[in-house]
């Protein structure tokens, strides 16, 4: 090949790589840029290993106020914790300078469905405030119930139907799992490693669930 034709040959690369760079860029400024899903749970074996080291123990809800568990805080810029989950479990989702959500979508694993307003979505404390209570967090300070309150790092919170989130209340496992057979893995080792995190107890009919439930993940 001939030094012109090496010259063309490497300017027709040169244009390619940038065509390709610039059709990159393109997709990736047209996705959405948030999905619906938590942070990803451990395994269903490591869920196991973890429920078998939790102290299972009768619960307490003595002295219970939701107020001891402060919600919401600053996590980012001028987004609170609810804000911030909105936007990351939302679709397409438009805030305005307060990071309120001004348009978007959410779909909720819960139940399946999806709402195009965010005042139809609550975030849910996977493991709820009340259950952390009765399970150990009385103990702790109230610093340590804010983190537990705000948590994004771990699967605890996430965006779903406001009165599906409303029905479980409090409840645990034994009581309630999400109506979408198909989340209940994730919610069964996302519930299990939020209690081996934070070192919760759980109590009998709780772990027996979790234990069926996990049989299967």
């Amino acid at each position: 090949m001939s030094a012109g034709s090496r010259f063309y040959a490497r300017r027709r690369l040169s244009i390619l790589a940038a065509l390709t760079g610039l059709i990159g860029s393109v997709a990736l400024f047209n996705s959405p840029t948030a999905s619906a899903a938590l942070p990803t749970p451990v395994s269903g074996a490591t869920a196991r290993s973890y429920l078998a080291q939790l102290t299972v123990a009768t619960e307490n809800r003595t002295g219970y106020e939701r107020s001891l568990f402060p919600t919401w805080i600053t996590i980012s810029g001028t987004c609170d914790t609810r804000e911030w989950i909105l936007k990351r479990d939302g679709t397409n989702v438009t805030t305005d300078s307060s990071c309120r959500a001004t348009s978007g979508s959410w779909y909720s694993p819960y139940d399946g469905a999806t709402w195009n307003s965010a005042s139809d979505v609550d975030i849910d404390h996977l493991v709820p405030l009340a259950e952390a209570w009765d399970s150990g967090a009385s103990k702790w300070t109230t610093s340590q119930r804010q983190a537990f309150a705000n948590d994004v790092t771990r699967p605890q919170l996430l965006a779903v139907t406001d009165n599906v989130n409303q029905a479980k209340g409090d409840q645990d496992p034994a009581t309630w799992v999400p109506s979408q057979s198909s989340y209940l893995c994730t919610y069964v080792r996302a519930w299990v490693q939020v209690k081996y995190y934070y070192d919760l107890s759980v109590d009998s009919a709780e772990k027996s669930a979790l234990t069926r439930d996990l049989a299967g993940c």
